[in-house]
């Protein structure tokens, strides 16, 4: 049986705004980012699954393992990082229509953590929230059965990758197919199912934005349990894709530090009036001294005309000539 979620205006205009943003990166020529970028975003993604589900390590930690350098801090925490290196570095080698392949994935991320890693659960489990019992999951005779329909909902379904990416992570987090590891498989396999869409999502940090916006994520599982269906988690999903593309997009796209960088960028990006302070956002960084410099040598150039005067002057790009 197909999930059940509705298609809200909300949804589809997220889906048209990542679509944009998708565009954007590929006239960027950002289906693969450079390597610094790569692997900023690899750590980011790594701290932020972990550091949801507990894990006391701090970012800088997190890049000290990546670069094989020894760090102190409590074994489980250090091995659980180790294993999400792991998992995160053959994330292409899982098929995500797979549920073989799914449940190799666990085993990776909890090797050493877990009795039965890479093994469907062997009994009830429930969610607690305080000490109240948030969410009972099905009964652990169910979970093959229910892990397989979703599996065929996702080889077979015509629903847009897209939206199945966000219907599966809801799905499996409500099935609660393990003892442990299901918040960070749900994450992790999102991302598999999101590179069906477009390969750089194995770079995209999807999960930060999961970390910085933790209580909705949670409140959106939650109000889709009440509703009994994903439609709230997904809208909830695709504004944090959204959100996670236009960063990376920003980061690929950030000024330089010259003259010329800075102001080429500002004007690809300032298409109405602005002022000094709005400048200063969009090239961050940079003193107001130097902003006041850049305006001033654009005018001279030619770039831009200004109106009013004082603190109240604002600026606007020059069109291009005929």
């Amino acid at each position: 049986m197909k999930p059940p979620y509705e298609i809200t205006r909300k949804i589809l205009e997220l889906y048209g705004q990542i679509t944009e943003a998708l565009g954007i990166c590929r006239s960027l020529l950002l289906v693969k980012p450079e390597a610094r970028l790569r692997k900023q975003n690899r750590i980011r993604t790594i701290h932020s699954s972990l550091a949801i589900e507990g894990n006391t390590l701090n970012i800088e930690h997190v890049a000290a393992i990546i670069d094989n350098i020894h760090v102190v801090g409590p074994q489980k925490d250090i091995l659980e990082v180790q294993n999400a290196i792991k998992a995160y570095d053959r994330l292409k080698d899982f098929n995500p229509l797979k549920v073989n392949d799914f449940l190799k994935a666990h085993s990776v991320l909890m090797h050493g953590l877990v009795d039965d890693p890479g093994k469907f659960r062997k009994s009830h489990v429930g969610i607690m929230k305080g000490k109240q019992v948030s969410h009972i999951a099905p009964r652990h005779s169910m979970v093959p059965g229910l892990m397989n329909d979703l599996f065929k909902y996702l080889k077979e379904d015509n629903d847009l990758e897209l939206i199945k990416s966000c219907v599966f992570h809801y799905e499996m987090e409500f099935i609660h197919p393990f003892e442990d590891g299901n918040g960070r498989m749900g994450r992790y396999w999102q991302t598999r199912l999101l590179m069906k869409v477009n390969p750089i999502f194995e770079f995209v940090p999807v999960e930060k934005v999961i970390k910085d916006n933790q209580k909705e994520y949670y409140q959106a599982l939650e109000l889709s349990d009440k509703a009994g269906n994903s439609t709230r988690f997904i809208e909830f999903m695709l504004e944090v894709i959204n959100k996670s593309l236009r960063e990376t997009i920003d980061a690929t796209r950030a000024p330089g530090p010259d003259y010329t960088s800075r102001t080429e960028y500002a004007l690809s990006v300032l298409n109405d009036w602005f002022d000094r302070k709005e400048y200063m956002k969009i090239c961050k960084g940079i003193s107001t001294a130097t902003a006041s410099r850049d305006i001033r040598q654009m005018i001279d150039d030619g770039k831009i005309e200004s109106a009013g005067s004082g603190r109240m002057t604002k600026y606007k790009k020059k069109p291009a000539a005929e």
